[in-house]
């Protein structure tokens, strides 16, 4: 009797220890996260406006990015669009970005975001490159999203006063060859996702202070020296697209943004203002 009582015993164990390890096995097992994931995106805009301004002209543009990020929290990035302006004149016509940083978590619904943008403009005068540090502030609350940043260019060439004026400009003339400037540009987003619907009520405010004037090939970051941008309109997404639909404009009048006019080829019979205010249009495909 004792040796049937083992032999059960013996035999219930087996058929347990195989039942687990059948379990073990037949478990479905979850694949970590890639250690380095790649984003991107296309778009096509009824107008490339930089802090306000048009860099072409007020015409369309095409432009793409992408980014790869490390889990850790580094990523590095490229960003490139066509131009009409800011090196029309014997320059370039497209602005190519070099960006790198590091974004990371400060809480559950909170991130911070430090890099470098390098603009670059190929093609171009030797001078018209810049970089420009940033810090992002990115918090969320329920369907809202705040943005806080600032961006600082450094003194640099590129973004001096080489030209007294726009006819200097649209003829090439320096009268202030080498000159050097800085720019501090504060702004901040908002977003909110409507309930319900694929559509995002977004917001901008943007300040900028430093550069006054036109760089060598006309390049510049805030080219009246100081004032506001500001941006309102919403986002409709659609799986992978999203239309924007928004209302741009900026406090650099008539009279300063004259100055502007001749370093764009379709500016120099002295018509249209390309910081004032406009409807963007913009149709963006991520991947």
């Amino acid at each position: 009797m004792k040796r049937l009582s083992c032999a059960v015993a013996i035999a219930a164990a087996t058929l347990a220890t195989a039942a687990g390890a059948q379990t073990t096995t037949d478990a479905p097992t979850t694949a970590p996260p890639p250690a380095i994931s790649v984003s991107g995106s296309a778009a096509i805009v009824s107008d490339y406006r930089f802090r306000g301004v048009s860099q072409s002209d007020r015409q369309m543009a095409v432009q793409a990015g992408l980014t790869i990020t490390h889990d850790s929290g580094l990523y590095v990035g490229t960003w490139a669009s066509n131009l009409a302006g800011w090196g029309t004149f014997g320059g370039a016509n497209m602005e190519l970005d070099l960006i790198g940083g590091f974004k990371t978590a400060l809480a559950s619904n909170a991130t911070l975001d430090v890099g470098l943008t390098w603009y670059m403009y190929p093609g171009g005068a030797p001078k018209t490159d810049f970089a420009e540090p940033y810090v992002r502030l990115t918090g969320t609350t329920g369907p809202a999203t705040l943005t806080a940043g600032v961006a600082y260019a450094p003194r640099q060439q590129a973004i001096g006063k080489w030209y007294a004026n726009g006819a200097e400009a649209a003829a090439g003339t320096y009268s202030r060859p080498g000159a050097k400037a800085d720019n501090l540009y504060l702004w901040g987003d908002g977003a909110v996702a409507i309930a319900g619907t694929p559509i995002t009520a977004k917001a901008h405010i943007g300040h900028s202070r430093g550069q006054d004037g036109l760089g060598p090939n006309a390049t510049a970051v805030s080219p009246t020296g100081r004032y506001w941008d500001w941006s309102l309109g919403a986002d409709i997404a659609v799986r992978r697209l999203t239309l924007g639909l928004a209302y741009v404009g900026t406090d650099i009048s008539n009279r300063d943004a004259a100055y502007l006019r001749p370093s764009f080829s379709k500016g120099q019979d002295g018509t249209g203002n390309i910081a004032g205010g406009t409807l963007l249009a913009t149709l963006t495909a991520a991947f």
